[in-house]
């Protein structure tokens, strides 16, 4: 047997490896970034994203099972100096002097081609949550790493996610809108987000997402969600009663029928696999063979 202060030791260890993976699994809460609450409601400037659209049209596939993927294999150096051009284009605009519509098309593009381009610049990886770059022992993935600086501030992708965009317009329908290259995670769509798209755009990410299997089902009177679901829950109406109320909004009549029938939430789950084309073509690189 171990001496009682070995022992000790280790148990401690244990307990703080476990109460780091809970922090490094728990979900942010929306605290709000108040530098970047200002705007100009009168601005008539808009933000040319046509470069990301032509990147998401060239790359990003819709497949037969309702899953969009992004070929991150074939992306050619041009079309990553590109997108490298756009993320430091949208890195130099001046945001606070935007409207708020375009300023939310800008931070959700924004997210989004940053985390394409953090894969590629990692590629091949199974999972973003093997990209760990993030500050802390105990940190998961990319996602608290700043990664570049608007108006003289460093920003991380968390701080667009959960520091801006949820707290500012608290909007459950970002949750379809923000990708996070994942199976599990709403589809990254094969359009760019603008001012004149946005609530369409939304909109049809929502009823994707909420049809899908991996967003929601119900099988044998039990509904099992998304993850997304239980990790902000507040952010859709809070409960099990507050997250069935915002599924049903969205839901196709068959599922809605079906969670007419339900109370509470049996299950939730989340792939944290890559969104890739060539999954198992990854899979084989990440592990050498």
């Amino acid at each position: 047997s171990f001496p009682p202060r070995v022992a000790a030791l280790s148990a401690l260890l244990v307990l703080l490896c476990a109460i780091g993976l809970q922090s490094a699994q728990a979900a942010p809460a929306a605290k709000l970034w108040e530098r970047w609450t200002a705007h100009d409601p009168n601005s008539r400037t808009a933000v040319d994203h046509r470069a990301w659209d032509n990147f998401l049209k060239t790359y990003v596939l819709s497949q037969g099972d309702g899953v969009n993927r992004l070929d991150y294999g074939k992306v050619s150096r041009a079309d990553r100096q590109r997108l490298d051009r756009y993320v430091g284009t949208l890195a130099a605009t001046p945001v606070s002097e935007l409207n708020r519509t375009e300023q939310r098309a800008y931070w959700i593009n924004l997210y989004n081609a940053l985390t394409v381009k953090v894969i590629l610049d990692a590629y091949p990886v199974r999972s973003i949550r093997d990209i760990d770059i993030s500050p802390g022992f105990f940190a998961d993935g990319p996602w608290g790493k700043k990664l570049l600086t608007i108006e003289g501030e460093a920003v991380a992708l968390d701080d667009i996610e959960h520091r801006i965009l949820r707290p500012i317009w608290r909007d459950p329908r970002i949750h379809y809108a923000v990708n996070c290259a994942s199976i599990g995670c709403p589809n990254l769509r094969r359009e760019a987000a603008t001012a004149a798209n946005a609530e369409a755009y939304l909109d049809a990410g929502a009823r994707d997402y909420v049809n899908h299997p991996r967003g929601s089902r119900v099988k044998d009177g039990r509904l099992v969600v998304s993850s997304i679901y239980e990790w902000f829950q507040d952010d859709f109406g809070g409960g099990d009663a507050g997250v069935i109320s915002h599924l049903r909004r969205y839901a196709k009549a068959d599922l809605a029928a079906a969670l007419g029938q339900v109370s509470k939430i049996s299950d939730d789950v989340y792939d944290w696999a890559l969104n890739d084309t060539s999954p198992q073509q990854s899979k084989n690189a990440a592990s050498g063979g």
